[in-house]
């Protein structure tokens, strides 16, 4: 990439965007971007979302964090997303580097370049933007004029396969942290320390990691041995930090151009779950449960409609119905915004507790299209073993009960690949849908069903921080097989859709997420490669079945092991020999 200025950069787009796709992908000028005096403000932190526009700006916790920063008479937080692959040609092409969407600024001008990690599949992607802004991938090349590179999301809670392209980890939530971190750079800045001062003065902060202060040390069979603190200042364990108490949800939302993932208006209505579910790394990393006050979320849907026109809010949360006052809120919701056609979703809602008046509630409200459930496994032993206790025969009354309020399509999630699975497990699932299909039945020509039925089947990942982080990924090839049972059984039924992503792609993620900081060598190559993985594991000297393949033993080291994520090792093990003898947790 050539050096390029504002002027220069928006030159160059005046040439560019005619010949891509969705250009307003890339042009910034949004309502509600914030655009401060480049000259004027000492620090400047630049948010990334390694995913298109279309993904990234419906991102939560990039939102929240942009908000944050830029309340801040000190900072400005600019944004910036991957290109699309004409885009990111035509800019490579042209000497055009990444630049943000406020102001054009190259990326390697900031003083912080902000990684969003929400899922492990952004990794190579990630390494795409800091070549693409000229920054040198590897944290151990860069100098005291590059920015700092620091990463943070639920992918980020096992950072060490992207260790050696990271300068600084954010373990834990960041509303707080963030905060902490800008005044540490500026204050490194102003007294013009250098960059290893600078990561030291970082490595003080709850919740930050750097892990160039760290050294793992593996045994003979290539397991981990132990991580070794180089630094006085590299606190072990690390602990993830928590925000107390969350603050009022984010109103002030940026309004895209073009049509985008969500055009909704996301509230957070609580953060943390306690329902224990084995497989679930978010219900295990985002505790403890803090929920925001009803009045506090009605005050914020009002303010958020005044600004944006959304017509759609999503109350978010991991199981939106254990929400204390979710019937109050609910009612609410329905009372003050009655007349408005207000588009209300609850994407987190849980069988068992799902109530009848609630259905009421949300059909007064909401457009009756589609409805989801997440039984997750489609026999109940299985249900027991992921702590998901719900018996069929609640599945198939609350179907019922949703198709009598109105709906007209259910989507049913289920993962196969689990521990303890047998092909009659994943037989079932198709065997459920024809149960449901016949409750389900009204009156007519043939007897069909009125409705529809999605089957949206995932592969299951072991991820850190669960009771399964000791199991194995399932071998891509006996997934495909269990796919093809699904779809063999449903072919039969009339109504019933199965959808499922790729076995081999959750591969991959499982790669990513189980990983050491050897990994980073595949990481590397893939993004060479423009993400093809597939290659790059050919490529890589690496094994990979080692990382995905391999029943962990319960007294291994585990490359996350030197974190503190507020959950302990041992309950996480009670839990995993709990699953091994299909009990659930105890009441």
């Amino acid at each position: 990439m050539l050096p390029a200025s504002p002027e220069q950069v928006s030159r160059a787009l005046e040439r560019i965007l005619p010949t891509v796709q969705k250009p307003g992908r890339y042009t910034g000028g949004e309502l509600h971007q914030v655009v401060k005096d480049w000259s004027q403000t000492p620090l400047r932190v630049l948010l990334a979302f390694p995913d298109i526009y279309d993904l990234g700006m419906s991102n939560l916790g990039l939102a929240i964090l942009y908000d944050i920063l830029n309340r801040q008479p000190d900072v400005l937080a600019e944004r910036v997303y991957s290109p699309w692959p004409d885009m990111e040609e035509a800019m490579r092409r042209s000497g055009v580097p990444l630049y943000s969407l406020e102001t054009k600024h190259p990326a390697n001008e900031f003083d912080i370049l902000g990684l969003s990690l929400p899922y492990e599949s952004l990794c190579t992607n990630a390494l795409n933007l800091l070549d693409l802004a000229g920054i040198p991938l590897r944290a151990e090349e860069r100098g005291t004029d590059d920015p700092l590179i620091l990463a943070g999301g639920h992918a980020a809670l096992n950072p060490e396969p992207m260790a050696d392209f990271v300068d600084a980890f954010a373990i834990g939530e960041g509303e707080d942290l963030i905060l902490d971190v800008v005044r540490a750079v500026r204050a490194c800045k102003a007294s013009g320390e250098d960059r290893p001062a600078l990561l030291r003065s970082l490595a003080k902060i709850w919740g930050v990691c750097v892990p160039s202060l760290y050294r793992a040390h593996y045994v003979a069979d290539g397991t981990l041995s132990h991580v070794e603190a180089l630094a006085s200042e590299a606190s072990l364990p690390v602990v993830k930090r928590i925000v107390p108490r969350l603050p009022p949800p984010l109103t002030r939302l940026i309004v895209p151009y073009v049509d985008v993932t969500h055009n909704r208006i996301p509230i957070e209505i609580q953060r943390g779950c306690t329902r224990g579910c084995r497989f679930c790394q978010a219900g295990m990393i985002t505790r403890p449960v803090r929920e925001r006050p009803v009045e506090e979320v009605l005050d914020a849907v009002e303010k958020a409609l005044e600004q944006t026109g959304f017509e759609e809010v999503a109350l978010l949360s991991l199981s939106s119905s254990d929400y204390d006052e979710i019937l109050p809120l609910v009612r609410g919701l329905s009372q003050r915004f009655a007349g408005r056609h207000l588009n209300l979703s609850l994407p987190s809602l849980r069988i068992e507790t799902f109530s009848v008046e609630l259905m009421d509630l949300l059909q007064g409200e909401a457009h009756r299209g589609g409805f989801t459930l997440a039984p997750e496994a489609a026999t109940e032993r299985m249900r027991e073993i992921i702590n998901k206790p719900v018996s069929t025969p609640q599945v198939i009354e609350t179907a019922r009960e949703i198709y009598a309020h109105g709906w007209h399509l259910i989507k049913l999630y289920f993962m196969i690949g689990l521990p303890t699975e047998t092909p009659e497990d994943v037989a079932a699932i198709a065997d459920l849908a024809t149960r449901l299909l016949q409750r389900l039945q009204v009156p007519g020509p043939g007897g069909h069903p009125f409705g529809k039925l999605t089957l949206s089947v995932s592969s299951f990942v072991p991820k850190p921080w669960t009771p399964f982080q000791w199991a194995p990924f399932d071998d891509p090839r006996s997934l495909e097989e269990k796919l093809d049972i699904i779809k063999s059984g449903a072919r039969r039924l009339h109504n019933v859709r199965v959808v499922h992503e790729n076995p081999r792609e959750a591969g991959l993620q499982a790669l990513l997420a189980r990983g050491d900081r050897r990994v980073a060598g595949f990481i590397e190559i893939a993004a060479a490669l423009d993400g093809d993985w597939r290659r790059a594991l050919r490529e890589w000297d690496g094994d990979a079945a080692f990382y995905t393949r391999r029943l962990r033993e319960t007294c291994e080291t585990l490359p996350w092991d030197h974190f503190d994520v507020g959950v302990k090792k041992a309950g996480l093990l009670r839990e995993w020999e709990r699953a091994g003898a299909a009990q659930p947790v105890p009441a």
